[in-house]
């Protein structure tokens, strides 16, 4: 459990590249490109700069030894993670400016998985890739199969999570997917991996996005509004499939009530959602585990309009994996970042926020959670 972090670490600057596809541009150049929009974000030069901790992408790249030196960095600090999905490197480098290794802090991932035509059904040998199950989508729709089975959830419910994701996309320049759709659209469309369809399922794009973190002491000096770091969590279930309902990841609510438990914070007061969902179904899945829907309720719970635009509980307002673009999730802190601030495009930005979550996991083997806000 970790209790002593409340409003000791902030994020002073956010920044990424264009976000498509970039041949020629490798997942290092995209990265470097992030770096630097986040450092003008912040106000700071390179020079300012004492810790790197980078996230290798799907291919490998992006490690700190490649990105420091093509960008100019030789931090005393760097350190680069196999899966950092943003929530893993936040935590990283909250120990290590807590803990004295660095002051000042970037994080960064970037990737170009769709330029270099990544094939994200190779699978090395396992259980899921005996069974058939070589992507993502697979395992995520034995699940929701299995969630359909036990509550009776409809493909119009479970719909929600897309559409709604669809509407903020619309909102916001950067995302990808901005083509409108209605429930209707949706539920026209073939399946991709049954039930899913291919809304259902993450697109694949290039891209970088980077953060600057430092002390909340130094923070103040920065032009931006700091945002804190009021909570962090994490869990491991590395087991895998030998954990009873293995599709389900019953594990993901451990880390749920370690996050609630270490702040004192409940559901209720989260005022912006983030959920880092190569699939919609992490979406199911994290808003019934985190209690903001009963468990077996959390398609209902959607498409009776809590995540929507205009709803109490806006739901990746960035447009999430689904419509925005890939990046691991990462831009899902970057948006949670400027909401905070205000600074987003009016017809995008939440009224008046203070608190954000953001869940995060490890295909089903681990989850991690952070809390965000204004005030320490």
């Amino acid at each position: 459990m970790v209790e002593n972090i409340r409003g000791k670490v902030a994020i002073v600057g956010v920044g990424h590249s264009d976000q498509g596809t970039f041949p020629g541009k490798s997942a290092e150049r995209l990265s470097i490109e992030a770096i630097a929009s986040a450092l003008a974000d912040a106000g700071i030069t390179k020079e300012q700069v004492d810790g790197l901790i980078t996230c290798k992408s799907i291919q490998g790249g992006n490690v700190d030894v490649s990105v420091g030196p093509l960008f100019g960095l030789s931090p005393r600090y760097a350190q680069s993670l196999d899966y950092g999905t943003c929530n893993f490197s936040l935590h990283l480098a909250v120990q290590a400016i807590l803990t004295g290794l660095a002051e000042t802090v970037v994080l960064v991932y970037g990737a170009n998985a769709r330029s270099s035509k990544f094939d994200f059904a190779a699978s090395a040998p396992s259980l899921e890739a005996a069974s058939g199950y070589v992507h993502i989508a697979g395992q995520a729709g034995m699940a929701l199969q299995r969630h359909k089975a036990l509550y009776g959830t409809t493909d119009e419910e479970f719909g929600w999570f897309a559409v709604s994701e669809r509407e903020w996309a619309q909102r916001n320049p950067l995302a990808i997917f901005r083509d409108p759709m209605t429930i209707e659209d949706y539920l026209d469309k073939p399946y991709l991996v049954e039930p899913l369809r291919r809304e259902d399922v993450t697109m694949i794009s290039d891209g970088g996005v980077a953060l600057v973190v430092t002390s909340a002491e130094r923070a103040k000096d920065y032009p931006n509004k700091p945002v804190y770091i009021l909570g962090m969590a994490e869990g491991t279930e590395i087991a895998g499939d030998r954990f009873a309902d293995f599709p389900a990841r019953p594990n993901i609510a451990g880390t749920a009530a370690r996050i609630w438990q270490s702040t004192g914070f409940t559901p209720s007061d989260i005022d912006i959602l983030y959920i880092q969902n190569p699939t919609a179904v992490w979406n199911l899945q994290m808003v019934e585990h985190y209690g903001f829907a009963p468990v077996g309720e959390g398609a209902r719970w959607a498409a009776e309009g809590h995540i929507r635009p205009g709803g109490d509980l806006p739901l990746n307002t960035n447009g999430g994996q689904l419509s925005e673009s890939y990046m691991w999730g990462w831009l899902h802190m970057v948006e949670a970042v400027r909401q905070l601030r205000g600074t987003v495009e009016p017809e995008r930005q939440v009224p008046n926020p203070e608190l954000a979550l953001y869940c995060s996991t490890m295909a089903f083997f681990k989850s991690a959670a952070s809390i965000i806000g204004t005030s320490q």
